[in-house]
């Protein structure tokens, strides 16, 4: 029973809220109408000044492709844009161009991008459609670039390579192939200027001007070793340190120079081997150049029994030497006694060669000859290996102890002294040295 009292209250209570709804509504909406009246009677209406402004603005962004779908409205210096646009690079140029115009206070921006997976598929393809046409439009153009950077290219060929045949540095072949070379990619850099200018890209320029920079540090680092040979390279051609087929020592090897490249020094040793070296390590070493200078001493040492005369082994050495072919009279050979052994006493050679007339080695290994057949004439024996058994006095002390006279020595070698004078040999040479480098002379 009392359950059945409740129901019926509740059915009541629900009828008595739906006929009291539509009051409640109508009163509610009367409330907002009158605001909105109130609204409007203290705002301007839009007037022909706000009307022609959407005008032009709408006419602005329909000159542009892509925003066609645009409508503009405006009231009281607001303008609204609504509508669709492909993308928000797209929708933000339109605030643009809506902000840009003289008379607009402020803009409400409210396009829509399409994010159907259709339409922005359309979208893409009438993008590329686009671009294809513009691409086809420049093709006469795009050509016309092509012609001139392959001409560019031929004419820094061309002029290379009678940069090249005409010697540019008769002195320097290296010089003349780096020049031809530095020309050849100017004339390609600025035909390639020009056709980027003729494709309106030169903005490209820039761009790559800056990433040339970042590769070319990243590509400095990774190949450093490469970039230090090829500047040395560049400093050895200058400096001039050596030419083609001299003899030099640099490091520890040595041969006839065979070529000087961007990257290393190509030796040919005088075993018929073929080394390269790298150009820093020929830049930072000292090099010995056997070449440069003609006239060339060489030395050896021969070694007599101390029995015999060390004047007598002089002057046969001397004489025999003067008349070996090769050996040159002015610096004249010369001799020292180099030491005094238990065996015997070593006598040390020297002679001079002009090495563009005679081989340096193949002399020396002539006079070696020279000298020692002039001991074999002479009967200059070298040390004997062999052991001798005497049956000496007494000590010259016991001997005048006990009153006893002994013999006087007859000397072996003459009486008076040999020449000690300065040895002016390389004087000559020095000053002519001298004068060949008189212009980088800092002393």
């Amino acid at each position: 029973m009392g359950t059945e009292r409740m129901k019926r209250v509740a059915r009541g209570l629900f009828v008595l809220c739906v006929l009291l709804l539509p009051i409640v509504a109508g009163a509610q909406g009367q409330a907002w109408i009158a605001q909105a009246a109130a609204v409007r009677a203290g705002a301007p209406a839009p007037g022909p000044n706000d009307t022609q402004l959407a005008r032009t603005v709408a006419a602005r962004l329909h000159a542009v492709p892509g925003f066609g779908a645009v409508t503009v409205t405006s009231a009281a210096g607001v303008v609204r844009l609504e509508g669709s646009v492909s993308d928000s690079t797209d929708r933000a140029h339109a605030e643009q161009i809506a902000v840009q115009q003289p008379g607009v206070g402020a803009v409400d921006d409210r396009l829509q991008i399409p994010g159907g997976v259709v339409t922005r598929l359309h979208l893409a393809l009438s993008q590329v459609y686009g671009k294809l046409i513009g691409l086809v439009a420049r093709l006469p153009l795009l050509l016309v670039a092509v012609i001139i950077v392959l001409l560019s290219w031929w004419v820094g060929r061309t002029i290379s390579r009678r940069i090249h045949l005409s010697r540019f540095s008769a002195h320097n072949p290296y010089i003349d192939s780096l020049v031809a070379r530095l020309v050849n990619w100017l004339v390609l850099l600025l035909g390639i200027l020009i056709a980027l200018d003729l494709l309106d890209a030169t903005a490209i320029v820039g761009a790559l001007l800056g990433s040339a920079g970042v590769v070319g540090l990243a590509i400095g680092f990774a190949f450093r070793d490469i970039a230090e040979n090829y500047v040395a390279g560049i400093l050895l051609s200058l400096r001039r340190g050596f030419s083609p087929g001299d003899h030099i020592l640099v490091d520890r090897y040595e041969g006839k120079v065979v070529a000087l490249t961007s990257r290393s020094t190509i030796l040919m040793t005088f075993d018929g081997v073929q080394v390269a070296v790298p150009n820093a390590i020929v830049f930072k070493s000292v090099v010995t150049n056997y070449t440069q200078n003609p006239t060339r001493r060489f030395e050896f040492t021969m070694v007599i029994d101390v029995a015999e005369s060390i004047r007598e082994a002089q002057e046969a050495a001397l004489a025999q030497l003067s008349q070996v072919d090769g050996v040159l009279a002015d610096p004249a050979p010369s001799w020292l006694v180099d030491g005094y052994m238990a065996g015997g006493i070593q006598l040390k050679f020297q002679a001079w060669v002009n090495q563009r007339e005679s081989d340096h080695r193949k002399v020396r290994s002539e006079a070696i000859r020279a000298v020692k057949l002039a001991f074999e004439k002479a009967e200059i024996d070298g040390p004997r290996p062999v052991q001798y058994m005497l049956t000496a006095p007494l000590p010259p002390s016991m001997a005048r102890r006990f009153g006893m006279e002994l013999p006087t020595p007859e000397p072996t070698e003459p009486e008076g002294c040999g020449d000690t004078s300065v040895n002016h040999d390389i004087d000559a040479q020095v000053v002519e040295q001298r004068a060949v480098h008189d212009s980088e002379n800092l002393i």
